[in-house]
C-alpha cells in the first residue's frame, strides 16, 4: 500500500513517525511519503518538506506568510495527484489539512485524520467539513469523543494519547548527569520554552530573568527538534544555562520542577509527575483576536482534561517576573506537591493506557485493505 502523510509541527513529525512505524509491522511492503521531520524520514518515508518550513503560529504570521501557504497547498496537491496513494492520513494541522482534505475527497482519495483539530476550543463549525471529507477520524482526549458523537452524531475511535506510547518506550540513561555534563548535587529546574522559534524568542528571556533569582538551582532547556543550538546561545550567553537535545524525558525525570509554555509538553510534563507552571504569552494582536475567539475556561491539556486548574496557568499579562518566580516558590512546598502528585494520578487514569499508534495503525489498515 501506499501512504501519504501530512503533518506539519514536531509533536505531528513525532506522532507520525510512530504511526509509520506500526504500519510497516502491519504492512512490510509499505510505502510511505511524507510532510514532516527527522523521525519521520528517520522511518524510511521521503520527506516532502520539513515542518521548518510550514509551522506559522499565530493570526499575523498566518496573514504575512500567506503567500508561502498558498504555494504550499497547490506544491502539495501535484505531488498526492503524482504519488496516488491508497490513503492519505492527515496528523493535526489543521489551517493545512482541511483545505488538502476537502479536495482530496473530491478527486476520490481515502482520508483519515489522526489527532483532530481542536475544534472543541475554537472553529466548531469545522465540524460540518469534516464529517463531510473524512473517512475515519482518531481522536486521543478522552472528552473528544463525547464532542463529536454525543454533540455532533460523528462516530470517532478514541485511541489514548500517544504520549503514552513515547513514555512506554523510553529507557533513562544511567549517566544522565555525565553524559550532559550537569551537577548531581544541584537541584535542576527544567526549562521548556516551546517547540517554535517565535514561542523561544517570546518565553525563553522571561524564564532566564526567572533563573536569576534562584541561585540554588541549575536551569536547563530541554532543545525543541529542529532547532538549532544557534538559536539558543545568543539568549543565553553570558548564564551557566545549559541546553539538552534529544533527552527531554530524561531532564524531566531528574527535574525538581518546571516552566512549560503552553502545548502537549504540559501533558508530558504531568505524565512524568514533574509539578510545573504553565506560561503563555503571545503578541497583542494575537492575544486579543485570541480571547475573542477562543473559549476555554483553560490552556493545558492537563487542566481541560481534568476540567479544574490542577497546574497553574500564567498568561499573557500575568505571564511577568514576579508571578514567575511566587509562584514556583509556592510550587515546590510539600503542600502543593502533595496536591498535584494526586491531580497527575487522576490525569493518568482518563487517559488510560498506551497504544494509541498501533491501534489508529489496525484501523487504518483494515479500513483500506
Amino acid at each position: 500500500m501506499k501512504y501519504y502523510l501530512i503533518s506539519g509541527e514536531a509533536s505531528g513529525d513525532l506522532h507520525g513517525a510512530n504511526l509509520i512505524r506500526a504500519l510497516k509491522t502491519r504492512d512490510p511492503k509499505a510505502v510511505f511519503r511524507a510532510w514532516g521531520g527527522n523521525l519521520i524520514k528517520q522511518e524510511g518515508a521521503t520527506l516532502v518538506k520539513h515542518y521548518n518550513e510550514l509551522a506559522f503560529m499565530g493570526f499575523w504570521e498566518v496573514i504575512s506568510n500567506l503567500s508561502t501557504i498558498v504555494q504550499n497547498i497547490a506544491f502539495c496537491k501535484k505531488d498526492i495527484l503524482q504519488f496516488d496513494p491508497d490513503v492519505i492520513i492527515f496528523v493535526d494541522y489543521p489551517g493545512f489539512n482541511l483545505r488538502i482534505a476537502k479536495w482530496t475527497h473530491k478527486k476520490g482519495f481515502k482520508n483519515h485524520y489522526y489527532i483532530s483539530p481542536q475544534v472543541w476550543a475554537w472553529k466548531e463549525n469545522r465540524v460540518i467539513q469534516m464529517k463531510r471529507y473524512l473517512d475515519a477520524l482518531y481522536v486521543i482526549l478522552p472528552f473528544e469523543k463525547l464532542f463529536f458523537e454525543e454533540k455532533h452524531q460523528f462516530p470517532v475511535h478514541f485511541v489514548g494519547h500517544p504520549i503514552q506510547d513515547e513514555l512506554c518506550t523510553y529507557k533513562e540513561h544511567r549517566k544522565f548527569f555525565d553524559v550532559h555534563q550537569l551537577d548531581p548535587k544541584t537541584p535542576i529546574i527544567a526549562l521548556l520554552p516551546g517547540s517554535r522559534l517565535q514561542e523561544i524568542h517570546k518565553m525563553l528571556p522571561l524564564f532566564i530573568q526567572v533563573a536569576t533569582h534562584f541561585k540554588s538551582f541549575q536551569f536547563v532547556i530541554a532543545g525543541a527538534p529542529g532547532i538549532p543550538s544557534a538559536s539558543y546561545e545568543p539568549l543565553i550567553k553570558n548564564t551557566s544555562i545549559k541546553i539538552i537535545y534529544s533527552d527531554t524525558y530524561g531532564l524531566l525525570k531528574k527535574s525538581k520542577a518546571a516552566l512549560v509554555t503552553s502545548g502537549t509538553a504540559t501533558l508530558e510534563t504531568a505524565l512524568l509527575e514533574v509539578p510545573q507552571l504553565v506560561c503563555y504569552k503571545s503578541n497583542p494582536i494575537n492575544y486579543w483576536i485570541g480571547k475573542k475567539i477562543v473559549k476555554l475556561k483553560y490552556i493545558s491539556l492537563v487542566n481541560l482534561i481534568l476540567n479544574r486548574e490542577a497546574v497553574k496557568e500564567l498568561i499573557q499579562d500575568d505571564c511577568n517576573y514576579k508571578k514567575l518566580v511566587e509562584n514556583l516558590e509556592l510550587l515546590m512546598k510539600k503542600n502543593t506537591l502533595d496536591k498535584i502528585r494526586m491531580d497527575y494520578r487522576d490525569l493518568k487514569k482518563q487517559l488510560g493506557g498506551p497504544g494509541a499508534s498501533e491501534k489508529t495503525a489496525d484501523l487504518i489498515f483494515k479500513a483500506i485493505q
